[in-house]
């Protein structure tokens, strides 16, 4: 052995950590060693010199968490520091889901849902081209590492004069053109929100036409679906038929069955999922809340027992106040007061806690925050999100182990994304690392008070530099074919 290697120091050495490595083996106690931006070695590393050296007894080390589904396209630039990620202890984002993403399109407005990339901030939409964005991320150097979408809306909204229709033949090729451009620079794949009014008019058709592209370079395919309400099921099949022709993996975005007489047909959208994916690579991700968040949309409304305000350019004042309040002040009623209110943002409380335990415990749901960072108001889930999974489902009401949920927000994710060395604490990985208190863990974030910053996350660590406050090593994480 060459003892001068042997004695080199070790950048940082986590001593006596209990290690969750993301595989979803049980856990072991280990010393565990960094080395430049990589896990050095594992093990009992007692007379290994060390520039620093972190007590890690009783708590766990972990690969840091992966947030599947984010809007931070635009807080990456404003906000790189990622305060709202850094204190759950994520240490990647996925960024431009629902169809949005902040490039390629340069526009100083634009319809909802894509004004929620910006709305609050100085920043209009600026970048012409995808690679423009990643280098503008880059200079940046955000706190956490950035795997970035390219949203199918924000490309309809770039080529076509009417988003309303469907796209002719030559607006899908100049979409196709676009699109090329964001995977060559190093898109991980494509986002779609069907949903929303930029993209109902789309058919078909041009998804598959446009995922085609995707599919030539390797990327994934996610989507917030046509419908999540009534037409569920049709929608899923929907999903997985243009995933299918176009042969690219299919990730279905925060997994829901919305409004009160869908609660309950979980049971019925996951069996259809799992027997898809005898067929195809399907995955899902959720966020663990009952209450969504978006545009301030009247089909949204009504599906809600009770509607939230989050931000409201002609009325800021009255974030945080619910819609029916508002109406009653105001003595109109609840449509013409959303009306008023728009452009905007709301909290919808519209789901069931059975359908949201039976989503959240699925073997291949992973977990986004879905979470929209420049909204006065926004929902608790910005902050909340990864603690409340480890703090309330799993911890106090034990839905799954926490080897489990560990796995499904680290590895599976960098499996289903593409995210090579990351999402698993192996010698050689990437040093993506979270430690915590299981026995404290747990998110403070509320409704009336929503950027409160989570319990038990003690450190986080990003391509091996501990970050926190100015402190910022993320990268962009491009696709890898």
């Amino acid at each position: 052995m060459n003892n001068d290697l042997h004695d080199a120091p070790f950048d940082l050495i986590f001593d006596r950590a209990t290690v969750i490595d993301g595989t979803g083996a049980p856990s072991y106690v280990a010393d565990v060693a960094i080395s430049g931006d990589r896990i050095g070695m594992i093990g009992d590393l007692s007379d290994r010199a060390a520039v620093r050296r972190v007590d890690a007894k009783g708590l766990i080390l972990s690969p840091g968490f992966i947030d599947v589904h984010t809007h931070q396209d635009n807080a990456l630039l404003v906000g790189p520091e990622m305060a709202p990620s850094v204190s759950q202890g994520i240490t990647t984002i996925v960024t431009g889901n629902c169809g949005i993403s902040l490039a390629p399109l340069v526009r100083d407005t634009v319809p909802a849902p894509l004004d929620l990339l910006v709305s609050g901030t100085s920043g209009p939409f600026i970048f012409s081209t995808f690679a423009a964005y990643l280098d503008a991320v880059r200079s940046a150097s955000p706190a956490v590492n950035a795997a970035p979408l390219v949203g199918h809306s924000t490309l309809r909204v770039a080529v076509m004069e009417d988003v309303t229709q469907p796209a002719t033949d030559a607006e899908i090729e100049a979409m196709k053109a676009l699109l090329d451009e964001c995977m060559r620079a190093g898109a991980i794949g494509m986002s779609s929100g069907l949903f929303y009014p930029p993209a109902r008019g789309s058919k078909a058709d041009e998804v598959v036409a446009l995922l085609e592209v995707v599919s030539a370079y390797g990327g994934v395919y996610t989507t917030h679906m046509r419908d999540e309400a009534d037409a569920i099921m049709d929608s899923l099949d929907e999903s997985f038929n243009t995933a299918r022709s176009a042969d690219v993996p299919l990730i279905i975005s925060h997994h829901k069955c919305m409004g009160q007489r869908n609660f309950g047909r979980s049971v019925d959208t996951l069996a259809r999922i799992d027997a898809a994916a005898e067929e195809q690579s399907i995955a899902l991700d959720a966020y663990p809340y009952v209450a969504g968040s978006s545009s301030l949309l009247h089909d949204l409304a009504a599906k809600s027992s009770s509607t939230q305000i989050t931000w409201s350019t002609p009325y800021p004042d009255l974030a945080g106040r619910t819609v029916t309040d508002i109406a009653a002040e105001w003595g109109i009623s609840e449509d013409a007061a959303i009306d008023r209110l728009k452009p905007g943002g709301a909290i919808y409380h519209m789901m069931s806690q059975e359908d949201l335990d039976r989503i959240i415990s699925h073997p291949k749901c992973m977990i986004g925050s879905d979470g929209l960072p420049h909204d006065k108001m926004p929902h608790p889930r910005l902050w909340g999100t990864f603690p409340r999974v480890l703090g309330h489902f799993c911890r106090e009401r034990g839905l799954f182990p926490l080897e489990d949920i560990v796995r499904r927000m680290t590895q599976l994710p960098a499996q289903e994304y593409g995210l090579v060395d990351r999402g698993t604490l192996r010698v050689g990985a990437f040093a993506d690392l979270v430690l915590f208190d299981a026995d404290r863990v747990g998110d403070r974030a509320t409704y009336d008070d929503p950027a409160t910053p989570a319990d038990g996350i003690e450190m986080v660590v990003v391509n091996g530099q501990q970050v926190g406050g100015t402190r910022r090593s993320g990268r962009v994480l491009t696709r890898q074919g």
